[in-house]
């Protein structure tokens, strides 16, 4: 994967991706996100991400909307547990533009009260929405289970209390802790000079100051699998399975992404989707996701389905998992999983915003990026013998948590 590097006296990096093309795709990948919040702050990297776009010592609110806006650009952000992230993608002409609104709003916002009560309760209303979703809130509270006691198990909207208490004493500080400008990358792809790209980085970034404090992000601990069944005015029951699993650095997370890809990743050839919806016609939706983060992971399965058909969906899904734990694939399923996950990345790379997100991640998690190759040989080098012991790890029934959500009688 062709790529070139910079990297400015204060530490922020600029990473580009070669793109023939007149769309261009930037973004700016700050290593700050939910688990760096104190318990009484959960929510507040979410806010600051709202309120960057409101006002800076330079600009309104209306002119950093229009910035890019007003050229036909796309900009947008959003906060994950570990990250936060603004993207824009805009014809190339229009780099200089981008760089410079990028510079304002992350170092020049000035955070005004009233700015700040308008977003709050704009928040607010983005958690109403959520808890109407089951289908999302049910996550979101698995995660708060399964991580208890962590900031890993924080929501990263926040909750109505703590958004309630958030003041701009608390967005100052999170920043000045955490906007490390050794752990912020600014990343492109498009059809640019290297050389003229890094005169521009260089015009809007060389001036901001170092600031390289050190995090203390700490490891969550193991918790006990458990049951949970909570009643709530939804019409279906809303499932999640799952446990901790392999953070991004360990040599089987290939293996681990080849075994979800297989249960219930993307498609409707997955083994969750085939049996449990195209066979028994359970569930509308069924799928697994592996997520994982610098020091642990996050695996589940999620489904949705008439409360009546609930413990049916449960023991097909063990089911399935118990197939995984105690047959060996052999070696045409072993081949034909292989290629159809790595056809989903190649095809994957077309989509050019999340490949240079994807770059800039990987670079901000190893301090490099493997190509595609590279990563279509990670997966093929994953063997049965793999794959068996991998699923016997991570989807043993014994550990595994279940929380429900099921409607009021």
């Amino acid at each position: 994967m062709e790529y070139q590097l910079h990297t400015l006296q204060n530490g922020i990096r600029v990473l580009y991706h070669p793109a023939q093309s007149i769309v261009s795709h930037s973004c700016l990948m700050i290593n700050a996100g939910a688990r760096d919040e104190t318990p009484e702050q959960e929510g507040l990297a979410h806010f600051i991400e709202h309120l960057l776009f409101k006002e800076t010592s330079r600009r309104n609110t209306s002119q950093i909307l229009n910035r890019l806006e007003l050229v036909g650009a796309d900009l947008n952000a959003y906060t994950t547990k570990e990250y936060t992230c603004i993207h824009a993608s805009f014809l190339n002409q229009h780099l200089e533009r981008t760089i410079d609104l990028f510079e304002d709003i992350v170092f020049h916002s000035t955070f005004p009260d009233e700015e700040i009560e308008k977003e709050r309760g704009v928040i607010l209303d983005e958690i109403a929405s959520y808890l109407d979703q089951p289908e999302e809130a049910v996550q979101d509270d698995f995660e708060s289970l399964l991580f208890k006691g962590h900031p890993l198990g924080g929501n990263i909207l926040g909750t109505i209390n703590t958004v309630k208490k958030i003041s701009k004493i608390d967005i100052k500080s999170f920043i000045d802790k955490n906007y490390n400008t050794s752990q912020i990358i600014f990343a492109v792809s498009g059809n640019y000079d290297f050389k003229r790209l890094i005169k521009l980085f260089e015009k809007y970034f060389s001036h901001i100051p170092a600031n390289n404090n050190t995090k203390n992000r700490k490891r969550p601990a193991q918790n006990p699998a458990s049951t949970q069944r909570e009643s709530k005015a939804i019409s279906q029951t809303h499932c999640v399975i799952g446990t901790q699993a392999y953070p991004s650095s360990h040599p089987k997370k290939s293996g681990l992404l080849l075994v979800n890809n297989l249960l219930g990743g993307m498609g409707m050839s997955s083994r969750l989707n085939l049996e449990i919806r195209e066979k028994y016609g359970i569930a509308y939706t069924i799928e697994s996701n592996y997520i994982p983060f610098t020091d642990t992971g996050l695996f589940t399965i999620y489904f949705g389905t008439d409360s009546e058909k609930a413990e049916r969906a449960i023991k097909l899904v063990n089911k399935e998992l118990k197939k995984l734990r105690e047959n060996k694939l052999g070696t045409v399923q072993l081949h034909q999983a292989k290629q159809k996950f790595t056809g989903q990345i190649v095809l994957a790379e077309e989509n050019r915003m999340n490949l240079i997100i994807s770059m800039a991640k990987s670079l901000m998690d190893f301090n490099h990026i493997d190509s595609l190759e590279d990563v279509i040989n990670k997966i093929n080098a994953v063997t049965a013998d793999d794959a068996l012991e991998i699923s016997n790890e991570i989807l043993d029934a014994n550990q595994l948590t279940t929380l429900m959500f099921e409607p009021t009688d």
